[in-house]
This record gives C-alpha cells, structure tokens and sequence, in this order.
C-alpha cells in the first residue's frame, strides 16, 4: 500500500512539473503582447480558480466546515504558495537577470533539506545529501553557469523570498487534507490569490497592464485568451491540483525535489515549441537532477516519514 501511494505521488508529482514547465511557453507571447508579468499572472490564477471552481464544490459537496476547518491551509495557499511567492519573484527580476532568480527560487528543496537538520539537529542521511548536490547541479546546468553572478542584494533577497514562499507552498500542500480535497484546496487558493495579486496591481507597487487582441503564438495569430486558457487550465489548474496532491503522498521534501524537473521541461518545451536551442549542458543537468530525484527518493520511507513528522510538528 505504501509502495502504491508512493507511486501515484511521483506521478502526480511528474504530471504537476510537466504541466508547470508549460507555463513559460504560453505565457510569453502575453508577456510580448504588452502584459506586465503581474497581470498575466493575477489573469492566470482567477481563470484557473475559476476552472477549478466546480471540481472544488463537487467535492466539497455542501461540507463547508471542511472548507473552514482548513481556512488556515487555504490562506496559507493562497496568500504564500501563490501569491506572496508570485509578487516576490516578479519584483526579483526588475532587479537581477531571471536566471538568477530562478536559480535562487528553485533552492527551495534545500531550504526544506536545511530547515529540518536545523530544528531537528539531526542531520539528513548521505542519500539526501548526495541528492541535494545533484540536484542543485543539474540545476544549475540547465538554467544556465551564467546565473552564479554577483547582483543586486536586494534582489537576490526578493528571490530569496520567493524560495521560502516555494519551500512553504511544500510544505502546506502537505500537510493533513482534514476532509478538504487537493483540488479544493488549489481552488479556493488560486481565487484567494487572484484577489490579493489584484490588489497588488491596482495599488501600484508593480505593474499592472494588459493588451487585448490578436498576438503570435508560434508562428500563426490566436486571440489573447488562447495562450491565456492553456497556462491557466494546464499550466496552473491541473499543475496546482496535482502538485497539491503529490506532496500529500510523498511529503515536502521528495515532491520538491521533483518539483525541480519543471525547469528541465520548460526548457524542452521552449526547445520544441518556441526552438530555442538545447544546449548538451542542459541535457546533462537533467540528467542530474533525476539523480538528485533518485537518491533522496532512495531513503528508507520511515526514514523519510519521521523527518516529515518533524516538520509538521513544529509548525503546530
């Protein structure tokens, strides 16, 4: 039964990093179009919550105290795992190239890694050790040796920021459901986040615009709500839903680690749809990562069910 529940999560897990690599693809020709990277994302998160929406009340089915009894994990989703993480990594990049910001973000499986060791004082087995190097090295490879510059402080604590907001997001999706299911869940909290990330927008602090009509989308015209649809629907409703799921099986720690594989799917979507070259370093930082994946995935599940439990008790 374990080995069965393991299994589902890493593929709830693939399909949720397979459909976040997606988003890159579909939300640049927004962005090109003359949208600031807040309001496409605030448009993206209220359609998908909106999609969302009639899975959420069906599985709810009028229990509206299961909704309540995890208003805290909701807003947690919503205004940490989506929004807060969202505004902190965009307000990163006005500062420091987007591939740093990336790099600096995706060390959320670490900050997982070592948050734990700290708290608990008992320190990850090799398997974990030896996972987190490869990971962090693959990753590197494949968002590029140029990211690894001195930049702004600013914005490397902005992205920083965004990395505990990703860890976090983990970390809520993870914890007891209480009767709420994992598309509830990603529901209530991407609408919650579109509210905040509105706000954000109509307040000034970043950007706000959007451009409507025709634009290109590789290669021919489609209207703005086409890429539009696709990010929000596949990018972001089935990404959240899965994801959600996933670290509900598998826990934090190993569903951020394949989380990581979004990065090496952006890239060969971007490859395949948009032909931007795929460089043999990117490949082999892939690679990497899904060995990183494999050795932490090689812990004893006890092993890895304690240092879970740890977690979840000392956020209580």
């Amino acid at each position: 039964m374990r080995f069965s529940s393991r299994y589902a999560g890493l593929v709830a897990a693939g399909i949720s990093a397979v459909s976040f690599g997606t988003s890159g693809v579909f939300v640049k020709p927004l962005l090109a179009a003359g949208w600031s990277p807040t309001a496409a994302v605030t448009a993206r998160a209220l359609t998908a919550g909106l999609v969302l929406l009639p899975f959420t009340l069906v599985s709810l089915r009028g229990r509206w105290d299961a909704l309540w009894r995890a208003r805290w994990r909701v807003l947690g989703m919503g205004v940490i795992g989506v929004a807060i993480t969202q505004v902190l990594y965009f307000a990163a990049i006005r500062r420091i190239p987007v591939s740093t910001a990336l790099l600096v973000e995706y060390l959320a499986p670490l900050i997982l890694v070592g948050f734990t060791w700290a708290v608990t004082r008992r320190a990850p087995r090799p398997t974990v050790l030896v996972g987190s190097v490869l990971a962090v090295g693959g990753l590197v490879l494949v968002i590029g040796p140029g990211a690894i510059q001195v930049v702004d402080p600013l914005g490397l604590l902005l992205a920083f920021g965004a990395a505990v907001g990703c860890a976090l997001y983990f970390v809520i999706a993870a914890r007891p459901a209480d009767g709420l299911a994992p598309v509830a869940l990603a529901g209530s909290g991407l609408l919650l986040a579109s509210v905040l990330l509105a706000l954000v927008g109509a307040s000034g602090v970043l950007p706000f615009t959007a451009a409507f009509g025709e634009l290109p989308v590789f290669g021919s015209s489609a209207p703005w709500w086409v890429p539009l649809l696709v990010v929000a629907v596949v990018g972001t409703a089935l990404a959240y839903a899965t994801g959600i799921t996933a670290s509900g099986l598998l826990g934090s720690r190993l569903a951020s680690f394949v989380g990581l594989l979004e990065v090496v799917f952006a890239s060969l979507f971007a490859w395949f749809l948009l032909g931007e070259e795929l460089s043999p370093l990117q490949l082999a930082g892939g690679v990497l990562i899904l060995g990183g994946i494999a050795a932490v995935r090689a812990e004893e599940p006890a092993a890895a069910a304690v240092a879970e439990a740890d977690v979840v008790a000392l956020e209580k």
